[in-house]
């Protein structure tokens, strides 16, 4: 599952970017979902807007709100992005608003707006309504209304599988800047070395992300227990437990 995030002040052009970008999605094929941050004090389904019912009208699969005291999937409290993306199973997850995530990024700016000193570094486009230049700082400027099938291009060539969000350090950083890295082109998504551990865990066919110091448990736990066992040899091993 992929995940970028498209940002920006009100009234940037985050609905018109995220909408044709959606549009453009399904027609080559792709699932989608969308996690829309609400920034008010009032519940989820008070302060939602109409757009979140405009994002599933036009073939989002699903849709989740999330806002200061709720997150809509009807949960009653504010759930962690890593919480919500355990709900999705599309091929794109975009989300509405959210920066405190290591995601790739889209910012949207109107044409009256000013174009920031200081852009994060897992910024990989600008879009919305601005077209007045081209490129800034080195990241491409697209108008989404005017040329949707670029941003969409970049969007397939940019964006990548989700970073476990665990923060390990076994890279040498953290996972924000593994993302920055690879969105430079100085690393890939196989260099993060939670993905190339030796453990996977699936819950309900999702992975979990697990630390390194909790993935050496796990395997010298399974081991020690198993390999005593007549008929236990060396290989890949695979437990299922079955809810009760």
């Amino acid at each position: 599952m992929k995940v970028f995030s498209v940002f920006g002040v009100s009234s940037s052009g985050k609905t018109t970017t995220i909408e044709n970008i959606i549009k453009e999605l399904k027609r080559r094929e792709f699932s989608v979902g969308i996690i829309k941050e609400v920034n008010s004090d009032a519940s989820v389904s008070e302060s939602g807007g109409s757009n979140t019912y405009d994002y599933r009208d036009i073939g989002s699969e699903l849709v989740a709100t999330r806002g200061c005291h709720g997150t809509d999937i009807l949960f009653t409290e504010k759930l962690s992005v890593e919480n919500m993306l355990r709900f999705f199973n599309q091929d794109y997850v975009v989300m509405e608003g959210i920066i405190d995530t290591e995601t790739p990024k889209i910012l949207c700016i109107d044409e009256t707006g000013e174009l920031p000193e200081e852009i994060d570094d897992t910024v990989f486009a600008i879009s919305g309504i601005i077209s007045k230049i081209k490129e800034y700082k080195g990241i491409p400027i697209i108008n989404v209304v005017d040329d949707v099938k670029t941003l969409v291009d970049l969007i397939q060539e940019k964006v990548f599988e989700k970073l476990p969000g665990i923060n390990c350090g076994k890279c040498g950083g953290d996972c924000r800047q593994m993302a920055a890295d690879i969105l430079k082109g100085n690393a890939t998504r196989k260099d993060c070395k939670v993905t190339q551990e030796s453990v996977e865990v699936y819950i309900d066919n999702k992975p979990m992300p697990l630390i390194p110091f909790v993935k050496d448990i796990v395997e010298s736990v399974v081991k020690g227990v198993l390999s005593p066992l007549k008929g236990y040899k060396d290989g890949d091993i695979t437990i299922k437990v079955r809810k009760r």
